[in-house]
């Protein structure tokens, strides 16, 4: 069942800044202590379970979803930055003194993900080695501002890295980036989150050559948003994915944001509002009390937000959204963007995040996801349209997607600053 405090109930006032990091720290906790492991068993190494409840070795039998781990790092650099403390509010480790720090987590991680990738941090797929490299570049920044940086390290995932993505994006069909290393198939997966490690490393003409061509062969003009990709039969013929899908916008407007720039940035504030349009649902209906009549007596169902963003189930969909909501934090905080595109982005992350953290259950003392001290742990739905105890019942397997999608709306609401929830009406910039 739901969490029955009053911060779960829909209508309760908007979560201030130090309630969104409580619950953004409550996910890191039931990620890491529901699906963090060790390697192997080996010290020093961790590594994310993709379901649970599963026995360790057992987890080690299914599929390698290295880009799943790509992004639960991302989630501990989130968590991390936090635990820096700021204004207001001192440094703590978000698990308590006597467990370790997100960082130290996220930098076993990456050794964990170096073994488990059969001692490389090279894949067959190129999106996935740019989630990854967006990621440690990130854990690197983390690493510098806690006085521990690795540069050794970091310097041989970037170089590596960067000679996978200069390989992958060539010329062909005009330009843009091969997905795999079969190089059948370049699409904005692959060319979206290359384009925003080109831009984050230096490479500012390479990234937005890329973005250039994902805007003359892939941008999707009635609707303001990226399509999937081209692909390339074995006749030579090519033919074009028009599926479009929420994460595919979220690495193109970082590389967007990046780059600056004023058509970049009107391209930014143009998918904001796209995504706005196309790309979401009204929130889950619930029951409130009419106050307007004095009695307290009268119910009527309506949305519990006006806005929340479209979720593509699980598996590899139950990422997708969350990955789009980081991205729209980072419109919603950059002041280039008109005010009420910053507005608009912000709304999305926060009645996402909201519905999502309202819609959580808890884990009940009998069930299996219970075992070693896990009863009282939230886990949230896939869909923040239904709550988790419909699509998370007791004794369902719950996949990692899913609750990192979560953790990564949260993290992204966490970090919106106070300028970009104003109304439109105040201060509007261009």
């Amino acid at each position: 069942m739901t969490q029955p405090d009053a911060d779960a109930t829909p209508h309760a006032a908007p979560a201030s800044a130090t309630e969104w990091a409580q619950r953004a720290d409550e996910a890191a906790r039931s990620v890491t202590h529901i699906f963090g492991q060790r390697l192997f068993f080996l010290p020093g190494t961790h590594i994310a379970a993709t379901t649970r409840p599963s026995g360790r070795i057992g987890n080690l039998r299914r599929p390698w979803h290295y880009w799943w781990q790509a992004h639960y790092l991302d989630c501990l650099v989130d968590t991390g930055l936090r635990e820096l403390g700021e204004a207001g509010r001192p440094p703590a480790k978000f698990d308590g003194d006597t467990r370790p720090g997100a960082g130290q987590l996220a930098s076993r991680l990456v050794t964990g993900i170096r073994l488990r990738n059969f001692l490389t941090y090279v894949n067959h797929y190129y999106d996935d080695m740019a989630w990854l490299a967006l990621s440690t570049l990130r854990l690197e920044r983390l690493a510098e501002e806690s006085r521990r940086p690795s540069p050794r390290r970091q310097e041989r995932i970037r170089k590596s890295l960067t000679l996978q993505f200069d390989s992958a994006s060539t010329d062909d069909l005009g330009g843009g980036t091969f997905w795999s290393t079969k190089r059948d198939f370049k699409n904005t997966p692959a060319t979206a989150p290359v384009a925003l490690y080109y831009a984050r490393t230096g490479n500012a003409a390479r990234a937005q050559a890329l973005l250039d061509w994902l805007d003359a062969r892939l941008f999707d003009r009635a609707r303001g948003l990226y399509l999937d990709g081209i692909r390339v039969r074995s006749t030579g013929e090519t033919v074009l994915e028009d599926a479009i899908y929420t994460y595919n916008q979220g690495p193109v407007l970082g590389a967007l944001l990046e780059l600056g720039g004023t058509a970049n940035l009107e391209r930014a504030a143009t998918v904001v509002r796209a995504v706005a349009a196309h790309l979401t649902l009204p929130g889950p209906l619930t029951d409130r009390t009419d106050a307007t009549n004095g009695t307290g007596a009268a119910n009527r169902t309506e949305p519990a937000n006006p806005m929340i963003l479209r979720c593509d189930g699980t598996g590899d969909g139950g990422l997708f959204t969350g990955i789009l909501t980081r991205y729209l934090a980072l419109a919603a905080n950059n002041q280039r963007l008109p005010q009420d595109v910053r507005t608009t982005a912000a709304g999305l992350v926060t009645g996402t995040a909201d519905a999502l953290w309202a819609g959580r259950r808890l884990i009940a003392a009998g069930e299996a996801l219970a075992r070693h001290g896990q009863a009282g742990r939230p886990i949230f739905s896939s869909e923040p349209r239904r709550p988790a105890d419909g699509t998370y019942p007791p004794g369902a397997a719950v996949e990692l997607s899913t609750q990192l999608q979560a953790w990564l709306a949260l993290e992204a609401a966490a970090s919106l600053k106070a300028a970009s929830l104003k109304p439109a009406s105040q201060g509007q910039r261009n």
